[in-house]
């Protein structure tokens, strides 16, 4: 498992509790980094999985 989806879905998750938290407290700009985070960490899981794959295709015979 790459190292960027352990990072991009902890982003992911870090950047939700901060919408979250934005939009309890009515704070449009915590609100919206966290919205920026959650998706800067959607990308990067998503890039981890394509590396995952493109080595997997790597190895097969």
């Amino acid at each position: 498992m790459d190292l960027d989806r352990i990072e991009g879905a902890g982003h992911e998750v870090k950047g939700a509790v901060k919408e979250a938290a934005g939009k309890v407290t009515g704070d449009k700009k915590t609100e919206v980094k966290g919205k920026v985070e959650k998706n800067v960490g959607t990308v990067q899981r998503e890039i981890g999985e394509a590396k995952d794959e493109v080595r997997d295709e790597l190895k097969r015979p």
